[in-house]
């Protein structure tokens, strides 16, 4: 019972702060709409990733400019939802759009760093782009599906905000070449938490009988 009380500890202290953030952002978010958040979100994630793509201008400016845009961007993204339930106004199709929204500013994002690496001839960063996409996608998909199946589904630090720290850390230090560990983490803690999550789903599913 130690070992499993040791192993939820880090599960229970990634709720807190997360329940508690979106509880005080919502406070400081009266008068905003759900919607208006959402479009302002992953906006500003897409237009992060345009910074992005010019950095060859500037190193500096453009992925310090991305960086911003899109932590402010993904910020708006993650709270939308939590604004919709303090003010009574989650709908099913609200959820709905949260969540695609949500992939498409990430992948936004995450594409324009990997043409980055394109064009840097950095096949290996690259791939792992590629797969940071994919891994982040399934993600998401997994605990929808787990929450379908009436189980729990949010295992694992690979969730939507630990990416968005992971990216954005990754942006701010590329000029000093840090962009491609940061993608190397990103790829590798997202697959890790779609195996968590299958993993967690297949005990619920044993312990159901």
């Amino acid at each position: 019972m130690a070992g499993v009380s040791r192993a939820a500890t880090p599960q229970r202290l990634k709720q807190t702060y997360t329940n508690e953030a979106r509880r005080l952002a919502s406070r400081s978010m009266t008068g905003l709409t759900p919607t208006a958040l959402t479009v302002s979100g992953v906006l500003l994630c897409i237009a992060g990733g345009v910074a992005v793509h010019f950095q060859y201008r500037n190193h500096l400016l453009y992925y310090w400019l991305g960086a911003a845009l899109f932590v402010v961007g993904s910020v708006l993204d993650i709270l939308d939802g939590a604004l919709a339930r303090a003010g009574g106004k989650a709908t099913p199709f609200g959820a709905f759009i949260d969540s695609t929204t949500d992939r498409i500013g990430e992948a936004f994002m995450l594409g324009s760093i990997g043409l980055v690496f394109a064009g840097e001839g950095n096949e290996t960063a690259l791939a792992f782009a590629f797969a940071a996409v994919a891994g982040s996608f399934l993600v998401s998909y997994t605990r929808a599906r787990a929450e379908a199946l009436g189980l729990k589904g949010d295992v694992g630090f690979g969730s939507r905000a630990e990416r968005v720290v992971v990216i954005t850390g990754g942006l701010v230090l590329a000029p000093w070449g840090a962009l491609q560990w940061a993608i190397y983490l990103l790829a590798a803690t997202a697959w890790i938490t779609v195996f968590q999550r299958i993993w967690s789903v297949r005990s619920q599913l044993q312990a159901r009988g």
